[in-house]
């Protein structure tokens, strides 16, 4: 039997820590989840009250407000909760967030409640995180997770305004909403942005890829993928149209597709939405048991849906050179080892996946302002790109230099970035930073592993000098 979640997060933690000099009792308090709030509501439903069980945990409130996302799932508890709450405190700190970790979640199945009926249950949750003020623009911001998207942001958004109308900032309260209720360009695609981002990070370090085996670029790199819902989908879109890289496998619940030429992920995915599953998708061979998806022959896998999905039962197979955690927590405790004493190279879920609330920062920041990313300096930035246009324009004119700016070059450098340019831009500038860091950490200390502990160890530090910096 291997570990539980939580037991993974603590053990890899502690494999960082013990390689830190932290004071006494720091290593413990850094570790340990401060509060976990269980609550139990119900609500009317098809003529009868149901009951639901929901969870918000907050790990640590070194920095506030606390930020974490909230899934629905019939398999959400306690242990899964708090593990999450623990890597999101080591998330933001690594990619330099000011915030502390927390996560949410509710135990149902989305699929089995009509649209009406999940507004009610999560706008009833909603009171509830309220009133023990685990819903905050201050304090604790929630997210979406498994299970939740936009909508269920909106709605959140929606009931903690009307219980707190006096609120200017009530649309912080959460992340992940709707462009037209708050929200920013490029949150939906912003995790599986990321994962693009960390493996441009990954070819552009000779010394990572050496470790990987791998070398060249990310054109033509074999990649499976596990997992095509939000995240997976825009990392396998990105990879595979903008990158280069072929998509030779994707594993969904029915099964898995596989085509050695790369597949069409923009045509499975309106595949998948049809027909619910990924099976008789044209073109691609078919295998009903999607767990072997994970020990096909490719250079990178990317791990995209639930955690524990690489284990110790499986791990010996992998046959992966390079292992990017989209989802938290794909590859347990002691798969890891086994995966590192085999020469594989993980790029961890603390890092890999930290697009999503980075973006989800962005948005808070945003609400905050009051106004949008690049609504301020757009023209004015325009005005001066067409200035020395216009400039240079003039002198070749004067000069009778042979040859001009061309038109396609002009429409690009005359606009100002829009929102989504820049909100691109910092992610990519968060994630080469937060790599780099990585990689010094593994660079400068032989008794590192690998880069997960290397990620840990750069936010434990961040998070000891800010204990120390409050006096604890």
């Amino acid at each position: 039997m291997h570990a539980s979640f939580r037991d993974s997060v603590d053990r890899m933690f502690t494999q960082a820590a013990q390689l830190m000099d932290l004071e006494p009792g720091l290593e413990e308090k850094i570790r340990v989840c401060n509060s976990t709030y269980v609550v139990r509501f119900g609500v009317r439903l098809r003529g009868q009250i149901h009951t639901f069980t929901g969870y918000r945990s907050v790990h640590s409130e070194h920095h506030e407000p606390v930020k974490g996302g909230i899934r629905y799932a019939a398999n959400v508890n306690q242990d899964e909760v708090e593990a999450l709450a623990a890597l999101m405190t080591y998330k933001c700190s690594l990619v330099e967030l000011p915030f502390g970790g927390s996560k949410g979640g509710l135990t149902l199945d989305p699929r089995q409640w009509e649209e009406d009926e999940l507004e009610k249950i999560t706008r009833r949750f909603t009171y509830e995180l309220s009133r023990r003020s685990l819903i905050s623009p201050s304090q604790n911001v929630p997210a979406p997770d498994m299970g939740t998207g936009e909508r269920e942001m909106a709605w959140m958004a929606d009931a903690y305004k009307r219980l707190h109308p006096e609120d200017i900032n009530a649309r912080a309260c959460v992340t992940g909403k709707p462009l037209r209720l708050g929200g920013i360009a490029g949150r939906v695609e912003a995790t599986g942005r990321g994962v693009q981002y960390a493996l441009r990070e990954v070819f552009r370090t000779p010394e990572v890829l050496a470790r990987a085996g791998l070398s060249g670029s990310l054109e033509g790199q074999r990649i499976v993928v596990q997992g095509l819902g939000n995240v997976g989908f825009h990392a396998a879109q990105f990879l595979s149209t903008e990158d280069g890289a072929k998509i030779v496998a994707v594993a969904e619940r029915d099964g898995a597709v596989m085509n050695e030429a790369g597949l069409d992920i923009a045509a499975l995915q309106a595949h998948l939405r049809v027909t619910g599953g990924v099976r008789d998708f044209p073109g691609a061979t078919f295998e009903p048991n999607s767990a072997r998806a994970l020990e096909l022959d490719c250079d990178i896998l990317i791990p995209a849906a639930m955690e524990a999905v690489i284990h110790v039962g499986n791990a010996g197979a992998i046959r992966a050179r390079l292992i990017v955690e989209a989802a938290n927590g794909p590859v347990t405790a002691e798969a890891d080892e086994i995966l590192r004493n085999r020469g594989v190279v993980i790029v961890p879920d603390l890092y890999a996946n930290a697009g999503g609330v980075t973006v989800s920062y962005f948005e808070w920041v945003k609400n905050l302002q009051q106004i949008s990313f690049g609504r301020l300096e757009r023209r004015q930035e325009e005005a001066r790109h067409a200035l020395l246009v216009n400039e240079l324009e003039r002198l070749a004119a004067e000069t009778g230099l042979k040859g001009a700016l061309s038109h396609g070059f002009k429409q690009k450098y005359l606009r100002g970035a829009d929102e989504l340019e820049l909100v691109r831009s910092g992610l990519d500038d968060t994630m080469r930073a937060a790599f780099q860091q990585m990689v010094t950490v593994l660079a400068s200390d032989s008794r590192v592993p690998d880069l997960r502990i290397a990620a840990y160890i750069v936010a434990i530090r961040r998070i000891a000098a800010s204990y120390d910096a409050l006096g604890l």
